[in-house]
């Protein structure tokens, strides 16, 4: 694993909630780090088938105070999640952006809720993986996997529970509450044919969208297509943040897992979020740097690289061209 990519001051000004969590976390840090092996490969042409406080303390996030062990550049080249979390300061909302099919990174989302329980500092887990509406906040700390899967109507093709079900299990045994917050599928329609949706971000933000729509789909979409999947991207981006915000707890952090582009500061959920949270965003990094990660996430969590997969040829295939 390559050291973690600061991509704000290493000086973070925080505000301490009643249980002094981020005093707590940097007491986890010489924790030693989870290793959960998982795997997920998500399949191509998703996007095509959607389309059928208490006090204020100033935090030194550099790694040589938690381990004493860093390499060149000075950062520790394989962090543990609570030097991580440490590193960001305190939040409201973390979003948590990943490579769905880097296997690393649901072990991190795993390790992210550990750590967040085990500093009494967890809200929610708000989850891409499941639709709005569906939580286990009903559920007992000693519910079941099937009985969670039941609750969040898991759709297993599509999200491997075998992968994102630990980090679940781990909320739902602390008795922190998992919240689906995904566009349901049956609004897509809806969304689909709403005007309105184009006026909810800016004409930069909403042609930057157009464009990764257009290059995600390989340029295969018809163009009188681009705009409705645009509104889809977008309603799904301000589900994640109502949901986020409708959890957020004082002196707690609402954890949100989700694909990078919907943590992406500039684009994505945080455009949604109300004025005045804290926010951080992430984004698990199997691909190597991108040229804005500097300005679209807090930081850059490095992990080991994925083989690369063409996913156009794919999306042909399955297209039958």
């Amino acid at each position: 694993m390559h050291a973690d990519s600061p991509v704000t001051h290493h000086t973070h000004t925080v505000r301490l909630g009643p249980n002094r969590d981020s005093t707590r976390l940097a007491e986890l840090a010489s924790a030693p780090p989870q290793h959960v092996r998982r795997r997920h490969v998500l399949a191509a042409g998703t996007w095509l088938m959607a389309a059928s406080a208490a006090g204020v303390a100033t935090l030194a996030g550099c790694a040589a105070t938690a381990t004493g062990a860093t390499d060149a550049s000075g950062m520790d080249p394989t962090p543990t999640m609570p030097i991580r979390l440490h590193r960001l300061g305190a939040t409201d909302v973390l979003l948590l952006g990943e490579q769905h099919d880097a296997p690393e990174h649901q072990q991190l989302h795993l390790a992210a809720v550990q750590t967040l329980v085990e500093a009494k500092a967890l809200a929610a887990l708000v989850l891409e993986m499941a639709d709005v509406g569906h939580t286990t906040g009903q559920l007992p700390s000693t519910a079941t996997p099937a009985a969670v899967q039941q609750a969040l109507a898991w759709q297993d093709s599509a999200w491997p529970w075998r992968a994102y079900g630990p980090a679940v299990m781990a909320a739902v045994a602390a008795g922190v509450p998992v919240q689906g917050g995904n566009l349901p599928r049956q609004r897509n329609a809806q969304v689909m044919k709403d005007p309105a949706w184009d006026d909810r971000v800016a004409p930069d933000v909403l042609q930057r969208h157009q464009n990764d729509v257009r290059d995600g789909h390989c340029n295969l979409l018809p163009a009188g297509q681009i705009g409705p999947m645009t509104r889809i991207q977008l309603a799904r981006d301000h589900t994640l943040a109502t949901t986020a915000a409708s959890a957020v707890a004082r002196g707690k952090t609402v954890l949100v897992l989700c694909g990078s582009q919907h943590a992406h500061r500039q684009l994505g959920a945080p455009l949604h979020l109300p004025p005045g949270l804290r926010v951080k965003t992430v984004r698990m990094a199997a691909d190597g740097p991108r040229a804005d990660d500097a300005s679209a996430f807090d930081a850059i969590w490095h992990t080991a690289p994925v083989p690369p997969v063409d996913h156009c040829a794919r999306l042909r295939e399955s297209l039958g061209r």
